[in-house]
């Protein structure tokens, strides 16, 4: 999933004994992972090492603070060492690239045995020899019949081998604030949300009557804030067969659409990540001051968005069209010594039913194993952040609809970089500054990725 936000931080685990199941593992004293953010590692350590299972035991479950700070975490006696790079500006990959180079024939300590990758970016590395088909990681296949079908389709190579597993299924959807929904339609119940905003016509038309109910409505959180709805559903990708870069038609359509919400006053300049954008859905939406109606994002962005805003006043629906964003897969290291072990943490995050419940429960998650989806759904699955809404139920629905299209190896840079370089021109055009023009910003897109890549033929 798309979350680029956080520090470079290392977390090095003390030494232990090794699993060996199927002679698969070596005599390696460590277990490497390399991710970019905390938020994989939260739910490894609560669910997956041999302390966080002790808690469990007892009922408990791993603080925050002890998730984050504890070392001499293991799994099956083996240490474990997560070492995370911030993804901004493509510094994940980079720093993966140079980690992998060569893994096989590293030292057993220092070998990458499993990394973490995003959706804009999962294919450069299926589809390279860095990573390795995960049946050939233990003599037992790992059952993948109950994951959505998009999650095995990105992880593969172009002969069909699976590289990797998502632990997670990420629709997307509008989750709006229930106390401005109350002020405005006189009911927050999301059926009747969902009548006032499905379709895009309907939804900047709000814009206008938030604005004119209440100065301080904002109708989204940031400029960038219906970006990935867009951008997930482009009929044609960023770089076509011949290496040629354009900007999809429905991306220039979302800038036309940011820069008429950021004229009028009905969003902000802040980006996605940035404080004012967090601010704006931190409000009280009864105190005097700027709030947001909406912001776009699937279960993951909850936790890693909206953790300070107000539990149970929010809620979710589909929204003016269907999208899926981001989404995080574990993806076997070539040269591992440690197979049977990420094989065997692959398949938990796929099929542990106790581990699917409890990232739904505990954790708000919504998971890559379409039984016990449908299972906590069916049960009545009640989010406390979203005021008790079953969420579980709506995005059961909306998975049905994600296809993996138009996916291209470049689309991280694609997708920040556009971003980026167009929030200086809105930046410019609410100060009124004239310093970048929407022309400008658009060179300014192209020459970085030029810069980045020689040989795109930029068109």
């Amino acid at each position: 999933m798309k979350k680029s936000v956080l520090g470079l931080t290392l977390a090095t685990l003390a030494a232990g004994m090794l699993l060996g199941s199927c002679g698969k593992a070596a005599d390696a004293n460590v277990l490497n992972i390399q991710c970019w953010n905390e938020e994989f590692r939260g739910f490894f350590n609560r669910y997956s090492t041999d302390e966080g299972k002790a808690l469990l035991k007892e009922g408990k479950l791993m603080d925050d603070d002890a998730k984050k700070a504890k070392e001499g975490y293991h799994v099956d006696g083996v240490p474990v060492k997560f070492v995370e790079t911030p993804s901004t500006d493509g510094a994940y990959q980079k720093a993966l690239d140079n980690a992998l180079e060569g893994n096989a024939g590293k030292k057993a300590a220092d070998k990458v045995d499993m990394f973490l990758a995003e959706a804009d970016y999962i294919l450069k590395y299926a589809n390279s020899a860095v990573t390795q088909d995960i049946d050939t990681l233990t003599n037992t296949k790992i059952d993948q019949s109950h994951v959505y079908n998009y999650t095995k389709q990105a992880a593969s190579d172009a002969s069909g081998h699976v590289k990797g597993i998502s632990f997670q299924c990420c629709p997307s959807g509008l989750i709006y604030n229930r106390t401005i929904a109350k002020d405005m339609f006189g009911t927050d119940d999301p059926a009747v949300v969902q009548t006032k905003v499905d379709s895009w016509e309907k939804f900047e038309t709000l814009g206008d009557q938030l604005k004119a109910k209440n100065a301080h409505y904002k109708l989204t959180a940031s400029f960038a804030e219906t970006y990935r709805v867009f951008s997930n559903n482009v009929k044609a990708p960023w770089v076509n067969s011949a290496n040629e870069l354009s900007i999809p038609a429905e991306v220039v359509t979302w800038m036309d659409q940011a820069e008429d919400l950021v004229t009028k006053g009905e969003t902000v300049t802040d980006g996605i990540w940035d404080a004012g954008k967090t601010a704006l859905i931190k409000k009280d939406p009864k105190a005097e001051d700027d709030k947001a109606f909406c912001c776009f994002g699937p279960a993951w962005y909850y936790n890693f968005c909206m953790g300070d805003s107000k539990a149970g006043d929010w809620a979710v629906i589909k929204g003016p069209q269907s999208h899926f964003w981001g989404g995080t897969w574990l993806m076997a290291a070539s040269g591992t010594d440690n197979g049977d072990l990420v094989a065997k943490i692959m398949d938990q995050y796929i099929n542990d039913a106790g581990t699917m419940q409890a990232l739904i429960k505990n954790e708000n998650q919504f998971t890559n194993n379409q039984v016990e989806n449908q299972k906590a759904a069916d049960a009545g699955h009640a989010n406390a952040f979203l005021g008790g809404q079953n969420d579980t139920a709506l995005f059961c629905e909306a998975a049905k609809s994600i296809k993996f299209e138009n996916v291209t190896a470049y689309d991280q840079y694609c997708n920040e970089g556009l971003q980026n370089k167009y929030q200086e021109y809105l930046v410019s055009l609410k100060t009124g500054n004239g310093k970048v023009t929407r022309e400008q910003a658009i060179n300014n897109f192209k020459t970085s990725m030029k810069e980045q890549f020689p040989k795109l033929i930029i068109k």
